[in-house]
């Protein structure tokens, strides 16, 4: 069984949203924090968003004001609403946990912090 499986990703136009959902199981994940990661071609992977177990949130500049991410922990669902949708957030989405702080997941190589992973889903975002 897969831990970590996301659903919503699609192609929309700039200035549109996207709801992205990530459906994960396991009784270690819920203490662990989690996150959205983006990998685009050609670039490293970056942390867009992530929350810790207890609530906090944190964001990569490039997504504040635009993006936010949710957690449903009676459902097992991590979410993130995409608004105002740019040309540049075009890349594969992926949903992550690992024992590490939503704070250094979205900096540089936070992805490093991260041990279970989903397949992703693919955003494309037209100009």
């Amino acid at each position: 069984e897969v831990p970590v499986v996301e659903s919503g990703g699609g192609s929309v136009q700039a200035g549109g949203s996207l709801r992205l959902s990530c459906a994960y199981s396991g009784d270690t994940i819920s203490s662990y924090s989690m996150g959205w990661f983006r990998q685009a071609p050609g670039k490293e992977r970056e942390g867009v968003a992530a929350i810790d177990s207890d609530g906090s949130t944190n964001y990569a500049d490039s997504v504040k004001g635009r993006f936010t991410i949710s957690q449903d922990k009676a459902d097992n669902t991590l979410f993130l609403q995409m608004n105002s949708l740019k040309p540049e957030d075009t890349a594969m989405y992926y949903c992550a946990a690992g024992q590490t702080s939503s704070r250094a997941a979205v900096a540089r190589r936070g992805y490093t912090g991260m041990s279970l992973w989903g397949k992703g889903t693919l955003v494309t975002i037209s100009s």
